[in-house]
């Protein structure tokens, strides 16, 4: 599916067409395991951009889709959430060629969430309604949701197919049109996804798909007066950016940005349950998540215990080939984000961390070929080290100790972030104590790094604002309009 001629794998999606950039220009793309080139895709300019506003403009306001019954709109959204599923060997091996990622995460656990999103939000289309008020007895009043418009969604790459639905399939249900620029590292999985729409049934210009630089492309984006919202997930840094940029148009936005999540485990927790969720909050998807718990809080009674356990567990990770079964973790996305993550382990070490486990490359893997880094442990980290404040991004575990409550609290609320974080105890009076005071957008209890689409997700502070996820979401991608009608007397 992913390489066939028609679909075009290395094209622009504009007006319901597959073309090559009107510049000519185009990017390699490449596996980060074993750093060979996966394929050329064409790189997105200001032109490109323009027609491609254009296109969903044209949709929305002269097209079938402005038009459209909402029950219409949730057929063909429940129908992509079929498709990923009938796609997904092909569709998980073109997400972990361009990731890295397993086949396990990308099959298993990623693409079946996508299309779940989607079916979500098909039942949600019907369900968008206004409100009618009566306190005025001459006058009818009443409110109406209205798509906010054409969305530009700018997607990062750590789960670029994943993240997509995310903001693909709540934009599709309001009504929107929507313009996905798939960060440059993995363009490929949208591109599909802009597939899948087609085939699924969405007019040309619903759903359009521009690989491209975020410098150029997705700047262009923010910038284009045609373009009513930005929906962007990525660093802070770049958020920042985006804000300032967008005031020129005064667009709609959204942001899900960087977070250094405190995981909290209280000395009554269960410690064997508490190392397997630290574990997976900062080593899944090899620490390349946003909400990642990648401070490590451990009350200072099981502290040692807890540490020579997960230092063990991560010792013992298999890293390899991620389209091998045996393969727990794969590679980094990049060089450039391989020598990120592992400069920050020297700074670590540095600055006066103890290395309990990993802190490397993993050159004895692939004959040194790949961006692989061991999982990584640091012990004893002072909370004004920079491994526990800033963003790694990577396999990189900061642990803390905390002396009871009220010192967990001001430890985990130490940082300028606020996207998530976890909570690991038996006495569930604590546990909701610490769910209140942490300023996090999601708290799990006793678990780490589970989702459901109804389940809003976002950040506090320096880690965005607005909603993904849930009925939540749709307030993001819907105007409400006040409608005054006098009746006379």
């Amino acid at each position: 599916m992913a390489t066939t001629e028609s679909t075009g794998p290395g094209r622009l999606l504009i007006g319901g067409e597959w073309r090559d950039a009107l510049s000519g220009k185009s990017f390699e793309t490449t596996n980060p395991a074993d750093e060979s080139v996966v394929t050329h895709v064409a790189e997105a300019g200001e032109e490109d951009v323009n027609l491609a506003v254009q296109a969903a403009r044209e949709a929305l306001e002269s097209g079938p889709w402005g038009r459209m019954p909402a029950a219409e709109r949730g057929k063909i959204l429940w129908r992509m959430g079929e498709l990923i599923l009938e796609n997904l060997p092909s569709l998980s091996m073109v997400e972990t060629l361009d990731t890295g990622k397993t086949l396990f995460d990308s099959g298993k656990i990623e693409l079946p969430m996508a299309a779940s999103i989607f079916q979500f939000y098909a039942g949600a289309a019907t369900k968008l309604a206004g409100r009618t008020l009566n306190s005025h007895p001459s006058a009818f009043t009443y409110t109406l949701r209205e798509p906010v418009g054409v969305v530009a969604a700018i997607v990062p790459w750590n789960f670029p197919f994943l993240l997509t639905s995310w903001k693909v399939a709540p934009a599709l249900a309001a009504g929107c049109t929507i313009i996905v620029k798939p960060a440059s590292q993995t363009p490929l999985s949208a591109i599909e996804m802009g597939r899948i729409g087609l085939e699924a049934g969405l007019p040309p210009g619903v759903l359009q798909v521009l690989p491209g630089p975020g410098s150029s492309a997705g700047m262009t984006l923010v910038r284009n007066p045609g373009v009513d919202k930005i929906a962007f997930t990525g660093s802070t840094v770049v958020g920042r950016e985006i804000l300032r940029e967008s005031a020129g148009t005064l667009k709609r936005v959204t942001l899900e940005l960087g977070g250094k999540s405190p995981n909290i485990v209280f000395g009554d927790a269960d410690v064997d349950a508490a190392v397997k969720g630290a574990f997976n909050g900062i080593f899944y998807n090899k620490g390349e998540v946003c909400a990642a718990g990648s401070r490590l809080l451990v009350e200072r009674s099981i502290h040692a215990e807890l540490i020579e356990k997960l230092a063990e567990r991560a010792e013992s990770t298999v890293l390899g080939d991620p389209r091998e079964k045996s393969t727990r973790m794969g590679p980094v996305i990049s060089r450039q984000q391989m020598e990120s993550v592992l400069g920050y382990v020297e700074t670590g070490k540095k600055e006066g961390a103890r290395l309990a486990a990993g802190g490397r490359r993993a050159d004895e893997v692939n004959d040194g070929k790949g961006y692989f880094v061991r999982p990584t442990v640091f012990d004893g980290v002072d909370p004004e080290m920079t491994i526990a404040r800033e963003e790694i991004f990577g396999p990189v575990l900061a642990t803390i100790e905390f002396d009871g409550f009220e010192d967990a609290v001001t430890k985990a609320n130490a940082t300028i972030y606020g996207l998530a974080a976890g909570v690991w105890t038996r006495d569930v009076s604590k546990a909701h104590r610490m769910a209140k005071a942490v300023k996090a957008g999601t708290v799990w209890i006793n678990t780490y790094n589970l989702y459901d689409p109804g389940l809003p997700f976002g950040g506090f502070k320096a880690s965005g604002f607005g909603r993904e996820l849930g009925l939540e979401a749709l307030d993001s991608y819907l105007e409400t309009k006040s409608v005054w009608l006098n009746l006379g007397r």
